[in-house]
C-alpha cells in the first residue's frame, strides 16, 4: 500500500517513479481527499466532452490507476 507521509510503497516490487501507478484508495490518499471523489470525477468525466479532472488509466476491464505523476501535476497546476 502506498503511504503518502513516506512516499513509499510496501510493495516489493521496484517501479520508476514516473511510472508508478496507485489504487484509488492510494491515490486519494495521496490527494487528501475520499475515494467517492475520485469516484464521482470519473463518472462526471465521462458525462462531459472534458473528462476527468484527475487523469487516470483503466487497467483491463476493470481496475483502475493512478499515475503518480499525473497527480503530482494535478496538484502543481491546481496550488496557489
Amino acid at each position: 500500500m502506498y503511504d503518502a507521509k513516506t512516499n513509499t510503497n510496501n510493495s516489493t516490487q521496484s517501479v520508476a517513479p514516473n511510472y508508478k501507478l496507485l489504487t484509488t484508495k492510494e491515490a486519494a490518499s495521496f490527494l487528501s481527499v475520499s475515494e467517492a471523489f475520485l469516484e464521482r470525477d470519473r463518472w462526471e468525466g465521462k458525462q462531459n466532452a472534458v473528462g476527468a479532472l484527475i487523469p487516470y488509466v483503466q487497467v483491463g476491464s476493470r481496475a483502475i490507476r493512478y499515475k503518480l505523476s499525473d497527480l503530482q501535476s494535478h496538484i502543481d497546476q491546481n496550488s496557489n
